[in-house]
């Protein structure tokens, strides 16, 4: 083997010279023997007659001391010639020490068979199964670098007896972890997490606990949560880091928010985080340790410190282009506590030294940052006024994402979607399938009168600002706090909306069991229920959307999910305006809607009060949960009190199969006979409300204000023709010439009243029962 390019020497020729060195050696230390010998052989005989025996031994050791001596030197510089030369290879000095460096980096591969990276454990703490999915993914990516890897559910792991092994196992340990309601941890990672944080602060464990533990973290979140965005990822990686853990590289966040997020979705920010991980993984499989790139914050020397900067400028330029570049800085999204991963930038600002490339756009970014917080978050500055529309019209859309990412439409197109544009969507309701074929309308054909074949339902907007835990979207849909994505106009969504919904209605030409001329008739739409999923009254255009929905004579009813009482008093006449009433105290309504905005509840008041400030048809809207929310009489009566709703829509909660972010089963779905209790026990706390309505099969009553009562007949229909005329009238005078619910009822049929024998079904179908099913209590 070579030890260096220019002299190329060998082990053979290292052996040669240490031979020679110790030959040389033995024969200088022979010719001063052999001259002292002789001169003490000449004393020796002259004194040997003069003393006595024991005085001659002691000065014939005396006269040969150089013989010790020339004995010692030999000894020493044998046992030097074979313990320090072999030691240095063997060479000499004139050779050069750069050699020897040279021999030392190439001969330790052929000496170093260590396993520098014995495995990878990936733990996830989900609640959804994003980042299970996500645990999967990079367990693969890290099997083809013929690295082992293993996926554990951190509910399953025990911290306390095996943690403390993954420090001296060479493993890596990767942690993704995801925030759950109120920046608590999912409920796999519970025990994890309470322990960590526990062993964190407690001396019986010591701040060195986890020394030599190597790992790694990515957060899972939604930046709309203000005050607890990727909480669980930040105090697991604070946890394992003061018990003295070795975090191998900066601590990834993914957001779900598409907005906010780094690459646009959370998927993408955990590509992007993932590739750098696996770049880390194979440096430490080497053996490499991460060199420094001089600014630790202690401010001390580092023995890893670069003297040349070429690999970290390249590193930094790679992850310049995996970020957008209309978006906000990596510290923004990504915070590291790494000594030797912490930027200067802080120290530049102070410092009046010259300003490196690579940290230029960081610098541009943060000052647009602060600029922006200067002027009042930008986002939401430019707007101006709509003719048609009469409120805000986003005026800079050219930076905006847009809503539906490419995850989203894949999974919204799977559960059926039909989307619009970028925030819209339309899809058939099982409602509307069922009248096609003469089975029967939903409960607002029997309440108001609708033709559930001639309805159809849309959203213009897919975000929500709750995620109640009965979502019959399982939180596919985006949520937010306030509109931020790019806006399509309200007559390209009606249009579309419109013509995909006839495209969906002509699927039914020649199906078994469809009646022809409610077929004829479904290819005209007459209603719009506003309430197919998200929150309609969001988006920025909702009463252009509602104005060209009454040009086309159709009618509108809108389902809001009271957080937005400023937009509600903003909003012109609908034919129904709903509010859902989930909850009736603060708790349960946290507990069941899971709402975004921190002060949900006095938003929820308010915006109570704002419906009660309408003259059109109002509805309250009660979802109960059985076990969760159907004690609250007292409290539902005093909602109700407050926004004085013309009917109130009590409706056991649908279940809609097993979902991983709610824990809603079978269990919480009441009886119909139970809601009809309930509804009784309501009505007689509510002496200006009575039972109207009932329609057994969507399990759902009506209660509505004795005002709809005349002569002691109930009038809960709605005549859609007058509303039409009335609303045209209002839109030609400006809205000066106004009118009330009073002015478009209609009278209702007896079959539809509470305790008429066909308990709200319409004696025109025939109801279809399925098979093997004695009870039905689903609804739309």
């Amino acid at each position: 083997m070579l030890i260096s390019p220019k002299y190329g020497c060998t082990q053979h020729q290292r052996t040669l010279y240490c031979n020679t060195l110790i030959a040389k050696m033995l024969s200088f230390f022979m010719i001063i023997a052999l001259c002292i010998s002789r001169v003490s052989t000449l004393d020796t005989k002259v004194s040997q007659n003069v003393h006595s025996p024991s005085e001659s031994y002691l000065i014939s050791i005396w006269q040969n001391r150089l013989y010790l001596y020339s004995a010692a030197a030999l000894v020493f510089g044998i046992w030097f010639s074979l313990k320090f030369i072999p030691k240095k290879k063997g060479l000499s000095k004139d050779v050069g020490p750069w050699v020897y460096k040279a021999v030392k980096s190439n001969d330790s591969p052929d000496r170093d068979t260590s396993v520098h990276v014995s495995g990878v454990k990936i733990f996830y703490g989900s609640q959804t199964g994003t980042a299970k999915g996500f645990a999967e993914e990079l367990s693969e990516e890290v099997k083809t670098l013929g690295i082992p890897a293993e996926v554990i559910n951190i509910k399953d792991y025990d911290p306390d007896d095996q943690l403390a092994d993954e420090c001296t196992n060479k493993s890596v340990c990767v942690f993704l972890v995801a925030t759950y309601t109120d920046g608590q941890p999912t409920e796999n990672a519970e025990w994890f997490c309470k322990w960590l944080e526990e062993a964190s602060t407690d001396f019986r464990y010591g701040k060195t606990y986890l020394k030599g533990l190597r790992y790694a973290v990515f957060g899972l979140g939604n930046s709309v949560y203000v005050g607890h965005y990727n909480t669980v990822g930040k105090n697991v990686d604070k946890w394992l880091w003061m018990l003295s853990g070795m975090r191998i590289m900066t601590r990834g966040e993914g957001d779900c928010n598409v907005v906010k997020s780094r690459n646009g979705s959370i998927q993408t920010d955990f590509v992007a985080w993932k590739v750098r991980f696996l770049k880390r993984l194979q440096t430490l499989a080497k053996g490499e340790k991460k060199s420094c790139s001089g600014n630790c914050k202690t401010g001390g020397s580092c023995k890893n410190k670069r003297k040349d900067g070429q690999e970290e400028e390249e590193e930094e330029e790679e992850e310049e282009k995996e970020a957008p570049q209309n978006n906000s800085s990596e510290e923004d999204l990504i915070e590291s506590s790494s000594d030797d991963e912490d930027s200067s930038l802080q120290d530049e600002k102070h410092s009046g030294s010259v300003v490196d490339m690579e940290d230029l756009g960081k610098i541009m970014s943060s000052a647009k940052k602060e600029k922006s917080k200067e002027e009042g978050r930008g986002d939401g500055q430019m707007v101006k006024l709509s003719k048609l529309n009469g409120g805000k019209r986003i005026e800079d859309d050219g930076e905006r994402r847009e809503m539906i990412t490419p995850a989203l439409r894949g999974a919204l197109t799977k559960q059926g979607y039909k989307l619009i544009g970028s925030h819209s969507g339309v899809k058939l309701c099982r409602w509307t399938k069922s009248m096609l074929r003469g089975r029967g309308g939903c409960y607002k054909h029997t309440f108001y009168g609708i033709e559930s074949h001639r309805c159809m339902e849309t959203t213009p907007s897919l975000a929500c600002a709750n995620k109640c835990v009965f979502c019959w979207r399982h939180h596919t849909n985006p949520v937010g706090t306030e509109w931020r994505w790019k806006m399509d106009p309200a007559e390209k969504i009606l249009q579309d909306a419109l013509e995909k919904h006839e495209s969906m209605i002509r699927q039914f030409r020649g199906v078994p069991g469809v009646k022809p001329e409610r077929y004829e008739e479904g290819l005209a739409v007459k209603h719009c229920a506003l309430s197919l999923v998200g929150e309609p009254i969001m988006y920025p255009e909702i009463n252009t959307f509602i104005r060209l929905l009454h040009s086309h004579r159709i009618s509108s009813f809108l389902v809001t999910n009271a957080q937005f009482p400023q937009e509600i008093r903003s909003l012109v006449p609908v034919t129904q305006l709903y509010v859902s009433v989930d909850a009736s105290t603060k708790d349960s309504l946290k507990k069941i809607d899971r709402p975004l905005f921190k002060d949900f509840w006095p938003r929820f008041l308010d915006s109570l009060r704002a419906l009660g400030e309408k003259r059109q048809r109002t509805v309250y809207r009660l979802t109960l949960v059985k076990a969760w929310n159907v004690e609250e009489m007292q409290s539902y009566s005093e909602l109700i009190a407050l926004g004085q709703p013309d009917f109130i829509e009590v409706k056991g909660v649908t279940y809609c199969g097993e979902s991983s972010a709610s824990t809603l089963t079978m269990a919480n779905v009441p009886w119909h006979q139970e809601v009809v209790t309930f509804v009784q026990q309501l009505a007689d706390m509510l002496p200006q409300y009575e039972i109207a309505c009932e329609h057994e099969h969507s399990n759902c009553l009506l209660m509505a204000h004795t005002k709809f009562k005349v002569d002691g007949e109930w009038w809960t229909w709605i005549n859609y023709e007058r509303f039409q005329e009335l609303v045209q009238a209002h839109e030609e005078s400006g809205g000066k010439q106004g009118f009330s619910a009073l002015d478009y009822m209609a009278k209702t049929p007896s079959w539809a009243l509470f305790g008429a024998s066909e308990q709200g079904f319409d004696p025109a179908d025939t109801r279809f029962q399925r098979r093997n099913k004695s009870k039905d209590i689903s609804g739309c």
